[in-house]
């Protein structure tokens, strides 16, 4: 019988890595530099579990290279995700499991990113709330923060959580993997940073800005309220001249600790109502999160009213677009039971994320997916007329009203002059 709770010289044992390896198989996620996939690992699981485990726990562990993949940034360009191999994302997991339960208890409360019981849709709540207080905003930039992050003062930090020498060791030498450039294959050595896309790659960044910037915040401005997920960080601040001191002060402590703001991203917004901003060239909205903070008329139970909105952005519409124009739904081949397999994934995360608030900001979005199904409808009917693939739409959609995920925000029936009813709820 196995002993899965056998130790040797690190206390690592053989559940611990088990249990890693289920939470890494729930994510899900593409292989590494080595090809393994996630099935592959399961098919020889017992195995791959002892294999890490006996090198975890005597100290002969070494991560492989990381890949990078390059994916497109919503504001241009693109950015790098390190993806490591299945093996270390198991063996990353196990160390944020031994970690999370010592870090997460002292988290500052408006932390929100890659934390248990935290989300998104916290800080922009948050957000939407204490705009509609206090009118000014620090919207903070920091260049390349993953890729800068000095290794000395992330160790040093999670030298304050644990003094455990196996835990030290592999993040050193995880923060020290090489990593693969994607299309020309060759190994860049890193002195500094930490790939985004790795398993442990976010509690290191919230363990080092909980010391950069949570904790001194807290310590020399109390007073200040603020949204931190991950590196996305906004300040609210009650005039322009607190706003434009806290940027001062701000770009000092992140010289401090190795980092650099933003100056050209980073912007002071006024988000109430246009008319009491001290200058008229003073920004009036600010993108936090894929949604767009700006003051706007929304309708009430008490009728329309000029409040601070978070709306799904330009840029996040412009996404989503992109991604259906790259699926290229007028090429697709197959019926319609078969298009909606294949897009309702996507259609649904979208949904949850994106229409969270106001999702009446979005119907703009739909109806143009909607053309895009007629098109793909006349594209396969080479003698079909748009009126005609129009009612042809009309009468799938009220056979299957749930067939796509969006038709119960837009269904294709309505005409062009009508908005769908989303009530009087903001």
């Amino acid at each position: 019988m196995i002993d899965y709770y056998e130790t040797k010289e690190h206390p690592v044992n053989r559940i611990m890595v088990l249990e890693a390896f289920k939470k890494v198989k729930s994510s899900g996620g593409s292989g590494g530099i080595d090809g393994q996939r996630i099935s592959d690992f399961e098919e020889g699981l017992n195995r791959n579990v002892y294999k890490l485990w006996n090198r975890m726990s005597s100290g002969s562990y070494h991560p492989s290279a990381i890949k990078e993949v390059l994916i497109p940034k919503k504001s241009g360009g693109t950015r790098g995700l390190g993806i490591p191999t299945v093996s270390d994302r198991v063996c990353q997991q196990v160390v944020k499991t031994y970690l999370e339960r010592i870090v997460e208890p002292t988290f500052h409360p408006d932390s929100y990113g890659y934390r248990p019981g935290r989300n998104a849709h916290m800080a922009i709540q948050s957000a939407t709330r204490r705009c509609s207080k206090i009118g000014w905003v620090l919207d903070i930039d920091i260049s390349g923060f993953f890729d800068n992050i000095p290794h000395d003062l992330l160790l040093k930090a999670v030298e304050h959580y644990t003094k455990e020498k196996w835990v030290l060791m592999y993040i050193e030498r995880w923060l020290k993997a090489d990593v693969v450039k994607q299309g020309t294959g060759l190994i860049e050595r890193r002195e500094k940073g930490t790939p985004q896309g790795g398993v442990i790659s976010g509690l290191l960044a919230n363990m080092f800005l909980h010391f950069t910037f949570d904790k001194w915040m807290a310590k020399h401005f109390p007073k200040i309220q603020f949204e931190r997920y991950s590196d996305d960080i906004i300040v609210h601040c009650v005039s322009n001249k607190q706003a434009a001191f806290m940027k001062t002060r701000l770009a000092e402590r992140l010289n401090e600790c190795g980092l650099s703001m933003n100056a050209a991203k980073t912007k002071i917004v006024y988000c109430r109502n246009d008319r009491n901003r001290e200058n008229p060239e003073t920004a009036s909205s600010f993108d936090f999160l894929g949604y767009t903070f700006k003051p706007r008329y929304c309708p009430t139970k008490d009728g329309l009213k000029l409040i601070t909105a978070a709306c799904m952005s330009e840029s996040s519409k412009t996404s989503v677009r992109d991604k259906l124009r790259k699926f290229s739904i007028r090429k697709f081949r197959g019926n319609i039971q078969e298009l909606s397999s294949a897009i309702n994934v996507m259609l649904k995360g979208w949904i949850n994320y994106y229409c969270r608030f106001h999702k009446w900001t979005t119907v703009g979005l739909w109806f143009w997916l909607n053309r895009k199904l007629i098109e793909w409808k006349m594209a396969q009917k080479r003698r079909m007329g748009k009126r005609k693939a129009i009612r042809w739409l009309e009468t799938v959609y009220q056979g299957k009203p749930n067939l796509f995920a969006h038709w119960q925000l837009v269904p294709p029936t309505l005409g062009r002059n009508r908005r769908p009813d989303f009530g009087s709820a903001v």
